[in-house]
């Protein structure tokens, strides 16, 4: 990464769609129908980490643009992806970058809709200081196995992807710039979206994702949220990567990064483990980003959700249409503000006397002891491409009543019809996982209704957390 130089109901509107949390996957046949994505073996990004440690070994000690260090960095990912059976492409950086450096490195998988292309990126080059090995070695090898597992796999393709090793990042984001630049307007239209990975290996890294409340970034942070690591927006990291090149192109963005000098807060130590007060990578442009510079377990989890993202974006899912259904309900763990939901919004917080199911944020609807009722509300969409839709949710209901009379209800409505009843009788000491079947609404927007209603006596609260739209 260079750096920066210059009330009555909780109601929702969904658009269904479908799609599978990842799962490992072995060697499959030749243009499988899966949704699945792929485990990404991390000792194979590790081997790729070796190959360019000992590259800058051998011009210099680093693997600057305009070196011989990073011109052969070019080659052995450009031999990779050749022998893989990628269209690769060098794209010498003809304005802009800094004189001498080496090309941009552009590999398509040439199979899937050319008109809508995912696009996948990270910066080639580092710095004069040392071999870069978390940055940008780390986001460089995890994108190079995706894409050699992407060919390996060789599934059935939707859409189409793109993968991009960027020169001269560190002078300035110079060859990214220049790529997207040298693009028409119709082939930047094409480019339904962009994902950056600078950064992924710091070892005394956090979980960031760029833009982490956009639809671009919804299967990053489905995944990671799949692994409890209730990731941040990637603050430190805004405009100092290649990514901001195709946000000045109005191209939707997002990506992963562990971050750089900025400090680790005490909060951050508290769920993610390391150092508070201490740099996320302590070797930040430094002669020792060496391989002893590299966290693997979060290299691992990032080039799994990298792997996960292509597979929801590009692959096809064998349902016949577009099943995507990561991150159709935004902000569904409420760990981001309160937007994009609406309504009854004082609902949303970390209240004291109570816990989420995961993170520290939900939503308490009810539990004020008199008659009373409380709302939020979102729109989301569905795609039609799903057979099966379900709307999942964790429920906690807590209680002053007793008995088996329902005194207080929470209520699930699609439009003007109940899909399911709870009260005050369904209490208990925990979280309950619940769902509702979706699936004929599916190619529909339709609303969604959580009403919480209490009579005037005795309070029940109904805790709502991680909300999620899935298939099946």
């Amino acid at each position: 990464m260079k750096r920066r130089f210059a009330v009555a109901g909780f109601s929702l509107a969904v658009v269904l769609g479908c799609g599978t949390l990842p799962a490992a996957a072995t060697d499959s046949a030749p243009a499988a129908n899966t949704a699945a994505a792929p485990d990404v073996d991390v000792t194979k990004v590790r081997a790729h980490l070796s190959e360019l440690s000992a590259i800058a070994g051998r011009n210099g000690g680093n693997r600057r643009s305009t070196t011989q260090g990073y011109r052969d960095s070019v080659a052995y990912v450009k031999g990779k992806l050749q022998a893989a059976g990628y269209t690769v492409t060098e794209q010498p950086c003809t304005s802009g970058c800094t004189s001498g450096a080496g090309p941009n490195l552009i590999a398509e998988w040439p199979k899937g809709d050319a008109g809508n292309v995912y696009m996948f990126g990270a910066h080639l080059d580092g710095v004069s200081a040392g071999p870069g090995m978390n940055d940008n070695g780390s986001g460089s090898a995890a994108l190079l196995e995706n894409a050699l597992t992407l060919a390996q796999q060789n599934p059935a393709m939707r859409n189409r992807v793109r993968f991009a090793w960027w020169t001269d990042e560190e002078q300035g984001l110079n060859g990214s710039d220049f790529y997207v630049r040298s693009l028409s307007s119709t082939e930047r239209a094409r480019i339904k979206a962009y994902y950056n990975f600078d950064m992924i290996a710091s070892t005394n890294g956090g979980y960031f994702i760029n833009h982490i409340t956009s639809s671009a970034a919804a299967p990053m942070k489905a995944y990671w949220d799949s692994l409890g690591l209730q990731p941040e927006e990637n603050t430190e990291g805004a405009g100092r990567s290649d990514d901001y090149s195709f946000e000045q192109y109005s191209i939707p963005t997002s990506g992963y990064a562990m971050g750089a000098s900025a400090r680790k807060t005490s909060a951050q130590a508290a769920k993610w483990g390391g150092t508070a007060s201490r740099a996320y990578d302590p070797c930040y442009h430094s002669s020792c980003d060496t391989l002893t510079n590299i966290n693997t377990t979060g290299l691992d989890r990032a080039s799994d959700g990298i792997a996960y993202t292509i597979w929801q974006r590009a692959v096809d899912s064998g349902t016949g249409g577009d099943c995507d259904t990561a991150g159709a309900v935004v902000n569904g763990g409420f760990e981001s503000g309160t937007s994009p939901w609406t309504g009854t919004t004082g609902a949303i917080g970390a209240h004291s006397g109570q816990s989420a199911h995961s993170g520290s944020r939900f939503a308490w609807l009810g539990g004020n002891g008199t008659t009373s009722t409380e709302s939020l509300s979102q729109t989301v969409t569905v795609p039609a491409g799903c057979s099966t839709a379900s709307l999942t949710y964790w429920l906690h209901i807590d209680t002053d009543e007793s008995g088996s009379t329902a005194y207080d209800k929470f209520t699930v409505k699609a439009g003007g019809t109940t899909l399911a009843t709870l009260s005050n009788a369904n209490a208990g000491s925990g979280y309950v996982q619940r769902s509702v079947d979706l699936s004929a609404y599916a190619g529909q927007t339709v609303t969604l209704t959580f009403t919480a209603g209490e009579d005037r006596s005795l309070q029940t609260g109904f805790l709502l957390d991680d909300v999620t739209l899935q298939n099946g």
